[in-house]
């Protein structure tokens, strides 16, 4: 029910955002900005170097925002953000490029692994206004 909620939220805060919002992820305690959230075509992902690691972020049709590691854990290539949006059952997912495997935007969980729980990681996305500044 958290989960909903948080999505819930994020949806609604990339709908009430401005051109020039920014996406930013957090990671070892910091927020580093990757695009304005005007870049991010719906259903399609954009991948980018967040603390030394490759993350893969998404904006969805409802305008949700999401970040999971780029690796796909099942190949070791860094391809998820090539993946395929879309739903399971109500669970916004990725598809993974090279196997087919889908996993939870939300908690990075894989839903197609029958023996060990296999995951990508999650990283926090904030959306922030960007200041602009006009030297005159």
């Amino acid at each position: 029910m958290a989960a909903e909620r948080q999505e819930g939220a994020r949806a609604g805060a990339a709908r009430a955002a401005g051109p020039d919002t920014l996406v930013e992820i957090g990671a070892a305690g910091s927020w580093t900005p990757v695009c304005r959230l005007a870049d991010l075509i719906p259903g399609r992902g954009v991948a980018a170097l967040v603390d030394g690691e490759q993350v893969a972020v998404f904006a969805d049709h409802d305008g949700a925002v999401y970040a999971v590691g780029n690796r796909d854990p099942f190949s070791g290539a860094y391809v998820i953000s090539r993946g395929i949006l879309g739903s399971r059952q109500g669970v916004p997912m990725v598809m993974s490029p090279m196997y087919k495997e889908a996993f939870d935007l939300r908690t990075g969980l894989c839903l197609d692994a029958d023996d060990e729980p296999v995951s990508l990681p999650v990283y926090e996305v904030r959306l922030r206004t960007a200041v602009v500044a006009e030297v005159g």
